[in-house]
C-alpha cells in the first residue's frame, strides 16, 4: 500500500482499459501540441512501455519539453479547457481538466538536469493512443530517472527494466554525457542492474564496466575533503537533519534557488498548489 491508501501498481504487458473520455482527453491534448508545432516527446507511463513493453496504470499524461516552451504549451491547453499552473518551477507545470492532468516536465527536481531541444530532436516517432508523435528516448528516460530516490519513490525499478529492455542498443556516451555530473549515481544503478538481472551484465559494454569500476576506487581512495555533502540531492526531508541539525549544506536548496531556466508563469489560469 502506499502512503495514502491506495493500491501500488504492479507491472504488467496487459495494457489498461481507458476510460472513454480520458482516451479523447489525452488524444486532444497530443493533437493540439502537435499541430501548434511545440516541441514535446511522451515520456511517464506510455514511453516505459515504447521501452520494455510494461504497461501500468497511469492518471496523467507525461510530456517532457524545454522551459521556454511551456507557455506555448499552456496556451494550447487553454484553449482545451484545461486550468492551467507552475507546480515547481525548476521542473514541473500541470494542466487539470476535471480528473485528467497533463504534466509538462522541464527538467529534474532536484534541479541537477534541464531538459534541452536535443531531448527533443533524438526522441523516435511512435503512437499514442493512435496518434504518432514523440517519445522520449531511452538514454533521457534514465538520466531524468536517476535521483528519483527518495522514501515514498524510487524509481530504480524502472531504470533496471530501461537497461533490461535497451542496454545493447543504448548510446551510452549520450547517457554517460547526460549523468557526468552524477557519474557515482549512474554507476550505482548499474550495479543495482547487475544485482537484479545477473545473465545480463554482458549488455553493459565491458569497458564501461571497467572505467566506472576505476573511476570509484580512484574517487573512494583520494581525498574528498572539498565536496560538499549531496544527501538532500537524494532525498531533502530524510537528509533534513543533516542541514537543520548537523550544519551541512543543503546542496539541492542552493541549486534550486540559482536555477538559470525557471519556468514562467505565462498563459497560466491558477496560482501552484
Amino acid at each position: 500500500m502506499s502512503e495514502d491508501g491506495a493500491e501500488l501498481p504492479i507491472t504488467s504487458s496487459e495494457e489498461p482499459a481507458w476510460a472513454p473520455d480520458a482516451y479523447a482527453c489525452y488524444q486532444g491534448v497530443i493533437q493540439g501540441l502537435l499541430e501548434a508545432k511545440v516541441p514535446f516527446a511522451v515520456s511517464g507511463g506510455f514511453a516505459f512501455h515504447h521501452h520494455t513493453g510494461i504497461w501500468r496504470t497511469t492518471k496523467d499524461l507525461d510530456l517532457v519539453t524545454p522551459p521556454d516552451a511551456v507557455p506555448r504549451a499552456f496556451a494550447v491547453l487553454v484553449e482545451e479547457g484545461f486550468e492551467t499552473y507552475v507546480q515547481d518551477p525548476v521542473w514541473l507545470a500541470k494542466a487539470r481538466r476535471g480528473d485528467y492532468f497533463v504534466d509538462l516536465i522541464s527538467g529534474v527536481g532536484n534541479a541537477t538536469l534541464t531538459v534541452e531541444q536535443s531531448w527533443i530532436d533524438r526522441s523516435q516517432a511512435d503512437e499514442v493512443l493512435g496518434i504518432r508523435c514523440k517519445i522520449l528516448p531511452a538514454e533521457e528516460m534514465i538520466a531524468s530517472k536517476l535521483f528519483v530516490t527518495r522514501r515514498e519513490r524510487f524509481d530504480g525499478a524502472d531504470i533496471a527494466h530501461l537497461l533490461k529492455a535497451c542496454a545493447r542498443s543504448l548510446d551510452w556516451d549520450r547517457l554517460r554525457k547526460l549523468t557526468e555530473p552524477h557519474w557515482q549515481m549512474l554507476y550505482w544503478q548499474l550495479i543495482l542492474f547487475a544485482y537484479i538481472y545477473p545473465a545480463h551484465t554482458g549488455d553493459v559494454p565491458p569497458s564501461l564496466w571497467r572505467d566506472l569500476a576505476e573511476r570509484f576506487d580512484d574517487f573512494v581512495t583520494a581525498s574528498q575533503v572539498k565536496d560538499p555533502f549531496r544527501g538532500t540531492l537524494i532525498d531533502p526531508k530524510m537528509f533534513a537533519i543533516d542541514v537543520d541539525e548537523w550544519g551541512e549544506r543543503d546542496v539541492y536548496r542552493e541549486l534550486s534557488e540559482n536555477y538559470p531556466r525557471p519556468l514562467q508563469e505565462i498563459n497560466t489560469t491558477r496560482s501552484r498548489e
